[in-house]
């Protein structure tokens, strides 16, 4: 039955529903809203004849929808911003959000931005800033960080910062990343993009300026030089999503964090990490894709505004309801 609920569109006309698209270590997140308006962080990787645009379209057409409404740029790094060509050529794309100009120089940063100017002269352009809050109708959709800043907004002071040390400094523009807070009455769902470990202390220490959250997609594909523990336990997410790829994300340590945040219940992968071994990665039944041949099988999220929500893994059916 499930089966049969992932081919048509959309599983609720109430539901917000979320589709964390394969594109093999790099982002592709499709929200849709209840009144069919969509929002899309980040494209994946270009090339592969057109291999991530035609993921994100293919979940657009399951979703039912015909063209991205906003497409939210983290950063400028190929596997995020590098199928926007692709993707532009596949559906219309009306709004485009991002942190502004690229810190980083050099021919591919370069060439990487130009494209990405080259889709939003085409569109109408927003550059965020922390604070901001994107206009989805039905959701609150809130900018915590971009462009090297961090939301000012109060938080509660947070345990979980005692002892906690930063890492080297980090002048690429992962750093630079949107972080978005994405509210559905009571539910909440938390994509920081790339952003690096110094910056999200500053979104938890000594406050937690997040609070609490029930989904979070791991910052940096579950890499550790993102994902504190001072953050992820302070948001204490009941499920987590990871968007690995089988040779990119997933570091153990980066496990350890997830797997000890407290009132954690599942984690999910987009793929099983070859070098996490059966100590680190998920149960099988939780991954989109197993070693070997990538089929391009993705994670869908339907949400309520109660606050209650189910996970799928479109390659096997299982769904679990939280």
């Amino acid at each position: 039955m499930l089966l049969a609920l992932l081919s048509v569109p959309g599983w609720s006309a109430k539901t917000l529903d979320i589709y964390f698209v394969d594109v093999e270590g790099g982002q592709a997140t499709l929200m849709v809203t209840p009144s069919g308006e969509s929002v899309l962080v980040d494209t994946g990787w270009p090339g592969f004849d057109g291999r991530d645009a035609a993921r994100i379209s293919a979940a657009a057409q399951k979703a039912g929808i015909k063209k991205i409404d906003y497409l939210i740029i983290s950063h400028f790094h190929g596997d995020h911003v590098g199928g926007i060509k692709q993707l532009a050529g596949r559906m219309p794309i009306v709004n485009v959000i991002d942190h502004g100009r690229t810190v980083e120089s050099g021919a591919n940063p370069e060439a990487l931005y130009k494209a990405y100017e080259e889709v939003a002269a085409k569109a109408k352009r927003t550059t965020v800033k922390p604070g901001d809050r994107i206009p989805v109708q039905g959701l609150n959709i809130e900018v915590l960080a971009a462009h090297g800043q961090a939301t000012t907004r109060k938080g509660k002071p947070n345990p979980h910062c005692a002892g906690v040390e930063q890492k080297a400094f980090d002048s690429t523009d992962n750093a630079q990343s949107v972080g978005v807070l994405v509210t559905f009455g009571k539910f909440r769902f938390l994509d920081l993009g790339d952003l690096t470990w110094n910056k999200e202390l500053e979104l938890a220490c000594p406050e937690n300026r997040i609070g609490k959250v029930d989904v979070y997609l791991t910052t940096h594909h579950g890499l550790d030089t993102s994902g504190p523990a001072a953050l992820v336990h302070a948001v204490a997410p009941r499920v987590v999503i990871m968007n690995n790829g089988e040779k990119k994300g997933g570091t153990p340590s980066a496990w350890k964090i997830v797997r000890s945040s407290p009132g954690l219940k599942d984690l999910w992968q987009l793929h099983y990490s070859a070098a996490g071994g059966s100590e680190n990665n998920t149960g099988e039944q939780m991954i989109a894709n197993l070693l070997g041949k990538d089929e391009g099988h993705y994670i869908m999220l339907s949400a309520e505004s109660n606050g209650k929500f189910s996970v799928a893994n479109s390659r096997n059916g299982l769904r679990k309801n939280y």
